[in-house]
């Protein structure tokens, strides 16, 4: 569970997030749009403790991420808009690093490891290092990575960005399993339809305020009384 409580940011004088309250429960997948500049990537780091917020608390899964990072963290899973590997390491060497990061045991890994490399279609280049990985291929073994530890919550930001058809596939199936598990995920998307797809509901940040926030139900009714789509609804509550 993912909890923000009149969260602000600022940078100097600009507030790049302004007085944020959102809730997402466990288990719900929620979709995180704005136009660029908004401050969905500033939420996002606030969310898992990057960026510590000027004022107001943000929780996760109990957890107050400024008084409690380590334990926030250790619940969650993120992956960024631009995934870091380590290049001179191997993607197998990669996914037992990050599991030692929480602490899980050999054998464990053992057995998680084989039915992620099969699930992501990465058995045949996990031994070699990843600086030699497609950005697909980057973007399939650190959601690997993130589900090594079955963690409560998942933040992914722009998960699809310079993704070929194959490995948008499994990214979107890959998130749809996990929301079916229980698991709460909050994505950050520019794709109108990846969000109308997946997504349980949807919240749209403009000028660092939720100017939208609704159901996927809700949604389609807001989008009847304009032209039928999401784009001219979009476009509205953003005034662009």
């Amino acid at each position: 569970m993912i909890e923000l409580r009149n969260v602000t940011k600022k940078f100097g004088t600009f507030a790049a997030v302004d007085n944020l309250s959102l809730s997402i429960p466990t288990g719900e997948f929620f979709g995180f749009l704005g136009p660029n500049g908004a401050g969905k990537t500033t939420t996002i780091k606030m969310i898992v403790g990057l960026f510590t917020p000027t004022s107001g608390t943000v929780t996760v899964n109990g957890f107050d991420t400024v008084r409690q990072p380590i334990e926030a963290k250790q619940t969650l899973s993120y992956v960024p808009d631009q995934p870091f590997l380590y290049d001179k390491l191997t993607g197998r060497e990669f996914l037992y690093f990050v599991g030692g990061l929480y602490s899980i045991d050999k054998s464990t890994l053992q057995s998680r490891i084989p039915p992620l490399l099969e699930h992501f279609e990465i058995g045949a280049w996990i031994d070699r290092r990843t600086e030699e990985y497609s950005q697909g291929m980057r973007q399939r073994i650190t959601i690997a990575a993130a589900l090594l530890h079955k963690s409560k919550t998942i933040i992914i930001d722009e998960p699809m960005v310079g993704l070929d058809p194959r490995s948008a596939k499994i990214v979107r199936e890959t998130l749809h399993v996990e929301a079916s598990r229980g698991t709460d995920i909050l994505m950050s998307t520019h794709s109108l339809a990846i969000a109308e797809e997946l997504c349980d509901r949807i919240g749209i940040i403009h000028n660092g305020k939720l100017v939208f926030c609704d159901s996927r139900e809700k949604l389609q009714a807001d989008k009847n009384r304009l032209d039928g789509t999401f784009e001219s609804l979009f476009l509205d509550v953003t005034n662009t």
